[in-house]
């Protein structure tokens, strides 16, 4: 990724299927508009916005998984979404995605670049612990 970066977090602070770390993303809405988990041992980064009534995901701030930390779950009405492409798998949204912010994981941080214009569709970037 070209351009300024921006440290989300630490690596460290992302356990795999554990909590997330809201961010700032100004091309969603600004404050808490962007999250970063960890899954299948890659950091992962959405937009915090579900696509079916646009509510923000986490029942608590960082609280994006749901129980068994295998899903991302919306606090709302319960969508389940695949952490790893955010495709909702269950719920009433089914068949919808969650919007991807391209992120990076380097030098035991998590990166993001500022100057990209808007979240990415699909998966993010490979990102090497």
């Amino acid at each position: 990724m070209a351009g300024r970066a921006r440290v989300i977090c630490e690596s460290a602070a992302l356990a795999e299927g554990g909590a997330g770390v809201r961010f700032d993303w100004a091309p969603a809405g600004g404050a808490g508009k962007g999250f970063a988990v960890r899954h299948d041992g890659r950091a992962r980064a959405y937009v915090n916005r579900c696509p079916h009534l646009g509510t923000e995901l986490d029942w608590q701030p960082g609280e994006f998984f749901e129980e068994t930390g295998l899903y991302l779950v919306c606090s709302t009405h319960g969508a389940i979404f695949e952490p790893s492409t955010g495709l909702c798998v269950a719920g009433p949204c089914r068949g919808a995605r969650l919007e991807a912010i391209a992120i990076e994981e380097y030098q035991g941080r998590i990166l993001i670049h500022d100057d990209c214009p808007e979240p990415v569709p699909g998966d993010g970037p490979r990102s090497d612990p």
